[in-house]
């Protein structure tokens, strides 16, 4: 699969995280909402995006993984 060349915007991401924090755990949708109050590059706000997408259909070892992709980006 090739990379996103869609440069998705801070609403994007803010969006996409109301979309599925219901399904992610309370203190890292906390840690995002926090981390969103920075100025981030865009390739931060891509990365972090992609992270998001289609959460609520993931497997649990997948959310795993990027529970942790996630933790790793925002405790920088």
């Amino acid at each position: 699969m090739g990379k996103c060349t869609i440069d998705h915007s801070y609403g994007d991401v803010l969006a996409k995280l109301e979309d599925q924090s219901d399904f992610m755990p309370d203190p890292l949708v906390q840690n995002v909402y926090k981390f969103l109050q920075q100025t981030l590059s865009q390739e931060t706000l891509n990365e972090l995006f992609h992270l998001l997408k289609k959460y609520d259909l993931a497997s649990k070892p997948e959310r795993e993984k990027r529970n942790h992709e996630i933790e790793n980006m925002t405790n920088k």
